[in-house]
Formats: structure tokens, sequence, C-alpha cells
């Protein structure tokens, strides 16, 4: 059924992308005859499309989670900071569910176009899809999803079986990945590891950390929980650490319109290096500015944010003002005015520098992976992961500094330093230290991850928008889009009523 939109979305998205591109759109085809998709360049071009829907739900989750604002130079996004949103707002499923079917035609034809590698990546990907858009939406189709024309108004599934269907998928995933290496030139297809099928594998095992811990909190869950992380364990492949997983980079993003890194091409500058418009529009939040502050933590901060005024035009990376922690002013969350460009901070150079438009697009970050490891220890010591809940903890605050460009040296300046939720030993609530630690590493990279984890811990205790006056509202899920509703109405409406500030995903509990 999607196969003409798909062949036309290849090869649209593909023209920057070397010489195998080239070989691809130089292929004679009958034009009376519909051409088929070869995987490999299916799958390239559903990474990219990946990083491009997934900067759309980050860009919400960072808002939601309470590490962004506006900038005061726009008219306040009502929908954003006042929750006020419907039904035909934040529309993430039918991307979402248009480029799982990408995923899925590569798994579906892999093997008979002797591009078998490719299953593995493949529903690695599918896994970490179908994850977020439970965390998004709760109950969504799954089983009978994907499949075309043969199913055209599919059922809904239980999210908490969709849960742990995906640990299914990604143990299948790791199987096809060590049965099939890539070869030949073909690693050039995977924009995100190369080929590297050793780091899909880690990068499946991470996912499943992500998948279990998101579920500690229910109830009964324990003993499930601690059986597949020990399973992990024991499969071998380990975690993705001193690194991050992202889509892209030098060899894929090009300085031509439409083929820069997405994160660079909304907030930070055009092709020609002229500033987009958007880049006044995210702002850093008074409370995130104030918490880094507060805790002396003023190396991420820098790298977080530029001082205020921004990024100085002839020296990239660099604040136009010096920078000091008093130049650096965080904007209150929601706020409508009295917080403009040039006298609050923005996003800063570990997100946007002028010049690098080929940055990789980053899906999961080790530091994430560090304090996930840190939770499953201190929750489950008796787990045979082989490190402390402290170990884990302090590495992940070092891998924080790692990614956002900050000298290492300070993460190690916190141990003894008896600051609560950066000292291990002087932090009197363990799990609260490493969900903020892990709040404060997730910003600017992670932001559907941040809300999600913000709903399960409600930490750290972020200032409600002031365009909201109910203290306690804060939404808990979306709804499902009206795009849904009206080609499925019979499966949408078995769902109930669903209220995006009471009907809860079932991992959050409190």
């Amino acid at each position: 059924m999607k196969v003409k939109a798909l062949i036309i979305a290849t090869m649209v998205a593909l023209v920057g992308n070397g010489c195998k591109t080239k070989d691809f759109l130089n292929i004679n085809t009958n034009p009376n005859q519909l051409p088929t998709a070869s995987p490999n360049y299916l799958f390239t071009n559903a990474l990219n499309v990946t990083a491009v829907n997934v900067l759309g739900t980050n860009e919400l989750g960072t808002y939601w989670s309470g590490q962004w604002s506006q900038g005061n130079g726009y008219i306040i996004s009502t929908q954003q900071f006042a929750y006020q949103f419907t039904n035909g707002d934040f529309n993430y499923w039918d991307g979402y569910y248009d480029n799982l079917q990408d995923y899925q035609f590569v798994i579906n034809n892999a093997d008979a176009n002797g591009q078998a590698f490719l299953k593995g990546p493949a529903k690695v990907m599918k896994a970490m899809l179908f994850q977020q858009l439970v965390d998004m939406y709760g109950n969504v189709p799954y089983t009978d999803a994907l499949q075309g024309a043969a199913v055209l108004a599919p059922k809904f599934d239980d999210q908490k079986a969709i849960y742990e269907s995906l640990i299914t998928l990604l143990d299948a995933a790791i199987v096809d990945l060590k049965a099939n290496p890539f070869s030949g030139s073909f690693g050039t297809s995977d924009i995100v590891f190369g080929g590297n099928v050793t780091k899909w594998a880690q990068f499946a095992n991470s996912l499943k950390m992500r998948i279990l811990i998101r579920q500690s909190k229910v109830s009964g869950r324990d003993t499930y929980i601690k059986t597949e992380i020990n399973k992990i364990v024991a499969q071998g492949s380990g975690f993705i650490t001193g690194e991050e997983v992202g889509v892209g980079g030098a060899s894929f993003f090009q300085p031509a319109a439409g083929q820069l890194n997405p994160i660079y091409d909304r907030w930070g500058y055009s092709e020609t290096g002229a500033k987009r418009a958007l880049n006044n529009y995210p702002r850093p939040t008074q409370f995130l500015i104030n918490t880094l502050k507060a805790s002396g933590d003023t190396l991420r901060m820098k790298r977080i944010a530029y001082a205020t005024g921004g990024e100085n035009a002839n020296t990239p990376g660099v604040s136009t003002k010096a920078e000091v922690s008093a130049n650096y002013s965080g904007t209150p969350f929601g706020a409508s005015s009295g917080y403009l460009p040039a006298n609050t901070s923005s996003v800063g150079p570990s997100l946007l520098v002028k010049g690098e438009y080929n940055r990789k697009f980053i899906l999961m970050t080790a530091a994430e992976v560090q304090f996930l490891l840190a939770e499953a220890k201190q929750r489950y010591p008796d787990v045979t992961l082989p490190n402390t809940a402290q170990m884990y903890f302090e590495n992940g605050i070092t891998q924080s500094f790692r990614v956002l460009g900050a000298n290492v040296a300070g993460a190690a300046a916190y141990k003894g330093s008896g600051i609560q939720n950066y000292d291990w030993v002087a932090s009197t609530d363990k799990l609260a230290a490493i969900a903020i630690q892990k709040w404060i590493a997730l910003t600017n990279f992670s932001g559907l991850e941040s809300w999600s984890e913000y709903r399960r811990t409600n930490l750290p205790v972020i200032p409600q928008s002031i365009q909201v006056p109910e203290a306690t509202k804060r939404p808990l899920r979306l709804f499902y889009p009206n795009t849904e509703g009206g080609s499925n109405v019979a499966n949408v409406t078995a769902q109930g009523t669903i209220d995006p500030f009471t009907t809860k995903i079932f991992w959050d509990v409190d």
C-alpha cells in the first residue's frame, strides 16, 4: 500500500548521500511497472526520518520536563505552556507509524534481497519507536499493526503486554545481529554504527534496560525485571558506553538545504550560515539554570546554555558575553513577557554551534545507560550487574560531562563534596539522586525520555507553568490523534474516555 510513497521518500532523502545514491538513481526502470525498494536504501532513509520525528517528541518532552521554556519574542504557545491541547495537536502518531512501516518493510524483505544483516538493526529501531509510542499514548496497535492493506483497522494492544513483547523483539534482534554481520560496502547504509553489529547489540541491551527500569515502580514486576536484567548480563554483549547512539554525522549531513542535522536546521542556522528565526525560541528554564548554579555545576551549565545574548557570531561555540555565572539567566517556565533573547540564556554549544551542521543526531546517551544501571543495582542489589550502584552513578555524571563537552575532571570533583544528589555518599535518597542526575544528563538530548522519567519519578520538583493556575495540573499523556479516530474509530473508541491529565501510562503509578 505504501511502496510508491516509500520509493519517492527514499530517492528524495538520499540525494546527497554519495556515490551509492547516484548508482541507485541511475538504475534503469520500466515507467509502467512499480519498482521495488532495496532494503538498504530504505533503511538509511528510515533512520534519517526517525531523527526528524524524534526531534518533535524531544522538543515537547523538554518543555514538559521543565528543561526548556519559550523565548518571549513569540506569542506564547498555549498548547505547550497552558496545556490547552486537543486530539488535533501533537500528532506524532502518523509519522511514527509511517516510519515503522519502513522498518517493517526492511525486516520483511531483507532476506530475499540478500541483506539479512539489516533485520537486527531494523528490529532494534522498531522496538525503540514502539516504546516511545506507548510512553506517549498507552495502548496502541502492535500485533495488528504494520500489515498494510491486510489490516486497515488494527486493534490496540495492552501497553504492558507491548512492553514485554519489545523485550522479546530485542532478543530476536540480537540473534539476528550475531548471525548476520554486514558484508561488503553495505555498512555505509547504516548511518548509526556503520555496520558494527556489536554496537547494535549493545544498543538493544541498553533499550532493554530503559524498558525494564521504566516499569520498576509497578507492583509485581520485580521478579520479571531482575530475571531479564540477569539474562542481559548473561548474554554478554554489554551496553553502550563511552559514546552515544546517533544518526548521521559528518559523512551523511551536508551543507545543503534539507540535508542538515535536523536540530541545527530547526533552531540553529541555514545551510548558508544565516541564523534561523527559531534560534530564539527554546530557552533553558530558570529552574534548570538556578539548580545548576546552586550546586556549583557551572561547567555543565556553560555547555547546556549560552550566556545572555547568545552565541558570538564571530566565534562559534562561545557566548557573546563573558561566560561567568552571573551572565547566565533562565526563563521561567511559560513566561510570556519580560524575558527577551537579549537578557536570557539560549540553548548552548552542547547542542548548537554555528557551522557544525553535521553532528550526529543523538538517540541515546551513554550517561542515560549508566544511570539506568545505577538504578537497577540500587533497586535490585542481587542482580548480576558487575559494578556497584555508586560506580554506575558516578560514571553517569562523568559521561554527562563528556557528552556535553565539559571537562570530566569536574565530575570527579563531586566525589566527597557533600553536595546532595551529586555526592553519592552524602545523598540521603539514592534513587532521588539518580533521577535528578539523569534529568540533568538528558537535557538538550532526550526530551521525551526526560518527560517520561519525570512522570515516573516526579523528580525533580519543577515549577508549574506560569500559564496554568492549577498547581498540580500536568500532562500525563497525549490524546489519540483525530486521524486515527477517523480511520480506526471502533478501536480508538474501545480505549474509553481519555483525559490526558488523569489517564496515566501503566508505569506511572504515583
